[in-house]
Protein backbone atom coordinates (compact mmCIF):
# COMPACT_ATOMS: atom_id res chain seq x y z
CA UNK A 1 0.00 0.00 0.00
CA UNK A 2 1.24 3.44 -0.94
CA UNK A 3 0.15 6.82 0.42
CA UNK A 4 -0.38 8.94 -2.70
CA UNK A 5 -0.94 12.70 -2.46
CA UNK A 6 -2.30 14.42 -5.57
CA UNK A 7 -1.31 18.08 -6.06
CA UNK A 8 -2.27 20.76 -8.58
CA UNK A 9 0.51 23.36 -8.39
CA UNK A 10 0.87 23.59 -4.58
CA UNK A 11 -2.76 22.79 -3.76
CA UNK A 12 -3.50 19.38 -2.26
CA UNK A 13 -6.39 17.81 -4.19
CA UNK A 14 -6.59 14.30 -2.75
CA UNK A 15 -4.76 11.82 -0.52
CA UNK A 16 -5.33 8.11 -1.05
CA UNK A 17 -3.95 4.72 -0.10
CA UNK A 18 -3.42 2.87 -3.37
CA UNK A 19 -2.12 -0.54 -4.43
CA UNK A 20 -0.11 0.99 -7.30
CA UNK A 21 1.26 4.46 -7.99
CA UNK A 22 0.00 6.24 -11.15
CA UNK A 23 2.56 6.70 -13.91
CA UNK A 24 3.50 9.89 -15.79
CA UNK A 25 1.06 10.69 -18.60
CA UNK A 26 -1.78 8.63 -17.12
CA UNK A 27 -5.29 10.07 -17.37
CA UNK A 28 -7.11 10.51 -14.03
CA UNK A 29 -10.46 11.71 -12.77
CA UNK A 30 -10.27 13.50 -9.41
CA UNK A 31 -13.36 15.03 -7.83
CA UNK A 32 -15.22 14.76 -11.14
CA UNK A 33 -12.57 16.66 -13.11
CA UNK A 34 -10.33 15.14 -15.76
CA UNK A 35 -6.59 15.45 -15.39
CA UNK A 36 -3.23 14.10 -16.49
CA UNK A 37 -0.24 13.12 -14.32
CA UNK A 38 2.73 15.40 -15.04
CA UNK A 39 5.26 14.08 -12.49
CA UNK A 40 5.64 11.55 -9.67
CA UNK A 41 8.13 12.00 -6.81
CA UNK A 42 8.99 9.53 -4.07
CA UNK A 43 9.07 11.41 -0.73
CA UNK A 44 9.64 8.46 1.59
CA UNK A 45 9.52 4.70 1.24
CA UNK A 46 5.72 4.48 0.86
CA UNK A 47 4.80 8.16 0.28
CA UNK A 48 4.45 9.63 -3.22
CA UNK A 49 3.61 13.13 -4.44
CA UNK A 50 1.85 13.22 -7.80
CA UNK A 51 1.59 16.49 -9.75
CA UNK A 52 -1.62 16.67 -11.79
CA UNK A 53 -2.64 19.07 -14.57
CA UNK A 54 -6.42 19.59 -14.45
CA UNK A 55 -8.31 20.47 -17.65
CA UNK A 56 -10.04 23.84 -17.58
CA UNK A 57 -13.85 23.70 -17.53
CA UNK A 58 -15.56 25.81 -20.18
CA UNK A 59 -19.08 26.77 -19.30
CA UNK A 60 -21.66 27.29 -22.03
CA UNK A 61 -22.89 30.77 -22.83
CA UNK A 62 -26.32 31.70 -21.56
CA UNK A 63 -28.90 32.77 -24.10
CA UNK A 64 -29.67 36.48 -24.17
CA UNK A 65 -33.41 37.17 -24.14
CA UNK A 66 -34.59 39.94 -26.45
CA UNK A 67 -36.37 42.46 -24.20
CA UNK A 68 -38.36 44.04 -27.08
CA UNK A 69 -40.35 40.86 -27.67
CA UNK A 70 -41.71 40.73 -24.13
CA UNK A 71 -45.31 41.72 -23.68
CA UNK A 72 -45.78 45.03 -21.89
CA UNK A 73 -48.51 45.35 -19.29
Amino acid sequence: MFAVHFFENKNLLLSQLLQRVPSVGEELKIKGRKGKVSSVTNVEQNKFHVQVVIEKVTKGKTAVVDQSKKRKR
